[in-house]
């Protein structure tokens, strides 16, 4: 992807990753041969620029089995039917909106607006059996505020948010939103006193197929180089259960690196967000005390899974070969001026620039394509402790409650074409890159710091650069 024009000043994580100086198509290509040249409300749904014919229209497949809606059992038909019987979405598309970014309700909608972009995870203290999260007895892993005919809602997520203000060191104001979250008109009684909740926004899947493609070793790599490092920057992996390869493999995906491949993270929200089952989730997500949940009608006549394994497949392709758009405004000198900032403030140490791909865990699942591709998402996939300020006290596998995975920075500046918003973060609580900055803390305090003590012009320099990715 990008134009990493190393210059004067630049910090030392562009040599331990070995990022020389951008050639002008470098600067550009986000995916390598895969890169579109895209923006406005559709720049997050194109297919990788290099797919073959035949697997454009396997592209077209799952994208209509992605975008579309599912309805209850029984239907008319059995290729769609099996909603629910709890769901939040009934696509995955009503989350991702045109592939893009989910974002907390809106005050001008009313603070009681039911999310969709955004879910909340439940757990207690304990693992389940492959080491992930122990649901909540009564409500399960995920909370779900809406249900098929016959069937309570679980209830309802409430949302306020408290100001949180502070000084940059030239005097300038600024303010921050802090969320605070309840839970109303439970559906099946109290939940356990020791509940922990994980509020997760919906991300962009542009390029999602790279990323699996990034060499373990280069994941292993980076938490290496980290550890030998001076300073507070000590990345780690997330060792995750993955449903498809029935071991463990290092999570990539997920706001806490708690998902190692898409097809799993793909039939995992078919269950958790839709209520549909598959060959890796064959068992509706009922918790006992749910007994209206339990008794409702299934889909495929009751007679298999809601999503076959072929259709699913065709889905995870759709989504593994979604393009990354190329980057704008590389030649602007605000922009390159925010690059040298984004160096020098030790942003790269964690938002590593590039990578070289090699070959997905499942090549049945993904294309050739995206093989030996150089690329620029700006991440390490590791987990960094982020300080009190983000933290949600819930641990995800070997995630701590203080612990996020570095988010890729490819696509920012469009996402307000894409969804109409800026909203970052894992719950969505930044307003735009300036604040997801200002809410970083444990190991990315220094950085913070630097950010805190440019001028308003820096600032809005290196705002731009991120935008520009």
């Amino acid at each position: 992807m990008r134009g990493w024009i190393l210059a004067a000043g630049a910090s030392l994580a562009a040599v331990v990753y070995g990022v020389g100086a951008a050639t002008s198509d470098d600067a550009e290509k986000t995916g390598g041969a895969t890169t579109v040249y895209a923006d406005g409300r559709n720049a997050f749904s194109f297919p990788a620029a290099n797919l073959s014919d035949e697997e454009r229209t396997r592209f077209a497949i799952g994208n209509s089995f992605f975008r579309r809606n599912w309805v209850e059992a029984p239907a008319s038909t059995t290729a769609r039917d099996g909603l629910g019987p709890h769901f939040i979405a009934r696509s995955c598309g009503g989350c991702h909106v045109q592939d893009g970014r989910g974002a907390p309700p809106s005050f001008r909608k009313g603070l009681h607006d039911q999310p969709v972009g955004l879910l909340m995870r439940l757990s207690v203290p304990g693992t389940d059996a492959h080491g992930g999260p122990a649901p909540e007895p009564v409500y399960g892993g995920q909370f779900n505020n809406a249900a098929v005919q016959g069937v309570r809602p679980e209830g309802q997520v409430l949302l306020r948010y408290e100001a949180v203000a502070g000084r940059f060191k030239d005097g300038s104001r600024y303010s921050l939103l802090k969320p605070h979250y309840s839970f109303g008109q439970l559906g099946y009684g109290p939940m356990a006193p020791d509940v922990m909740v994980g509020p997760r926004i919906a991300p962009q899947l542009i390029g999602v197929g790279l990323l699996e493609a990034i060499p373990e070793a280069e994941i292993l790599r980076n938490a290496a180089e980290q550890a030998a490092a001076p300073g507070a920057i000590k990345g780690q992996v997330n060792r995750v259960w993955d449903a498809f390869a029935e071991k463990p493999m290092i999570g990539r995906f997920g706001w806490k690196a708690n998902v190692a491949t898409i097809a799993h993270q793909s039939a995992g929200a078919f269950l958790g967000d839709m209520g549909i089952t598959s060959p890796q989730f064959p068992q509706e997500d009922c918790m006992p005390a749910q007994t209206d949940c339990l008794a409702a009608p299934r889909g495929a006549k009751g007679q298999g899974v809601e999503i076959d394994a072929k259709t699913l497949a065709d889905v995870v392709f759709y989504q593994a070969t979604l393009a990354p758009p190329a980057r704008r405004r590389i030649d602007d000198l605000q922009v390159k001026k925010g690059q040298v900032l984004f160096q020098q403030a030790q942003c790269a140490a964690c938002h590593r620039p590039s990578y070289t791909t090699a070959e997905g865990p499942f090549p049945s699942l993904s294309s050739k394509a995206l093989n030996g591709q150089k690329i620029w998402p700006y991440t390490d996939l590791l987990l960094h402790d982020m300080g009190e300020g983000l933290a949600d006290g819930r641990p995800d596998f070997q995630a701590s409650g203080r612990q996020w995975k570095t988010p890729p920075l490819w696509g920012v500046g469009l996402i307000k074409d894409v969804n109409g918003h800026s909203r970052l973060l894992h719950d969505g609580r930044a307003r735009g890159v300036l604040e997801a900055v200002l809410w970083h803390g444990g190991e990315a305090e220094a950085a913070k710091q630097q950010v805190l003590g440019m001028t308003r012009a820096e600032r809005a320099a290196l705002v731009k650069f991120v935008e520009s990715l």
